[in-house]
């Protein structure tokens, strides 16, 4: 059964960081890239970034790039988001998504909330 465990959410001022982690079982991790999407308030799905299987290509989107680091573990099945420059509008619940094939599989997500 494919899993996908998200962890390391949390009340954070703004200017300040988090790390995100996501543990994946089920599936050949190291095969598949790997992305987190997040959800803010009343508002649909947006891409955050995303990391080829091996770990060599990474994309972000604009509204995180330069703040936020996406890396992963193969030894250790985990995918990772370091965020850091936090902003409110970061607000968000995050989740890991593997591209597997068929429709994106996701987990239940961990929420992040950006206040002072």
């Amino acid at each position: 059964e494919v899993q996908l465990v998200e962890s390391g959410g949390g009340l954070v001022q703004p200017g300040g960081s988090l790390r995100l982690s996501c543990a994946a079982s089920g599936f050949t991790f190291s095969s598949y890239a790997m992305s987190w999407v997040r959800q803010a308030p009343g508002k649909g799905l947006e891409w955050v970034s995303s990391i080829s299987n091996g770990g060599v290509t990474r994309r972000y989107a604009d509204s995180v790039k330069g703040r936020f680091t996406i890396s992963r573990d193969n030894a250790k099945n985990t995918l990772y988001l370091q965020m850091t420059s936090l902003k409110p509008e970061d607000t968000a619940v995050y989740f890991c998504e593997a591209k597997l094939p068929g429709p994106p599989f996701r987990g239940q997500g961990t929420q992040v909330t950006v206040s002072s």
